[in-house]
């Protein structure tokens, strides 16, 4: 009888194992000395190694700066401004003017703003590009995102980062436990038939 545990008892023991072991990826955060042996989750320990693998790879392979600056200088996409741009020059030149410049703004009538916001409009069409090719220039200077990803991983607390682990891979970790419990079973009855034979 205690024979036919023996698959039972591997099933267990592999599904113990593997659950051990995806522990041991996130705990204990900080190391532990425990008869001689320091115990330290794989994640605390190599989080910096990590955080630097992973801010090099988004930089090189998923994010680069000079294609996000090709869209900030996509033409057709700053032609998208021009009716927010044009509302906003109509409410400087009838109200904004009569505000700050009231002698002006009485000869000032309607085919006049409609001439001064069409010669601005046209002005502002040709400087934009030319503006935003220089922010964008700057901004691809100052802005390091390899360095921005790989401190904001840095800085992640571990439990923060057991969590956003977790919730990505938690099925493939339920999975693992699993396959152990099954393979576990699995060698359990192959030790029963070769006791038996």
């Amino acid at each position: 009888m205690i024979l036919y545990l023996i698959p039972i008892i591997s099933a267990f023991i592999g599904w113990f194992t593997n659950w051990i072991a995806i522990k041991m990826l996130f705990h204990p955060k900080e190391p532990k000395r425990v008869l001689g042996i320091t115990f330290h989750g794989i994640f605390p320990k190599r989080q910096k190694q990590f955080a630097i693998k992973l801010g090099a790879l988004v930089a090189n392979e998923l994010l680069h700066f000079d294609e996000i600056a090709a869209r900030l200088k996509d033409t057709e996409k700053l032609k998208e401004l021009n009716p927010v741009i044009e509302e906003h020059l109509d409410k400087f030149l009838r109200v904004r003017l009569a505000e700050k410049m009231p002698m002006i703004s009485m000869f000032i009538g309607e085919k006049t703003i409609g001439q001064l916001k069409e010669g601005m409009m046209e002005e502002i069409e040709q400087l934009l590009p030319e503006l935003i090719n220089r922010y964008a220039d700057s901004l691809g200077r100052q802005i390091d995102i390899e360095r921005i990803v790989t401190e904001k991983v840095t800085n992640f607390s571990s439990d923060k980062m057991e969590q956003i682990l977790m919730a990505i891979m938690s099925k493939e970790f339920r999975f693992v436990e699993i396959l152990g419990g099954v393979l576990g079973f699995i060698i359990g009855i192959i030790q029963v038939l070769l006791t038996l034979i």
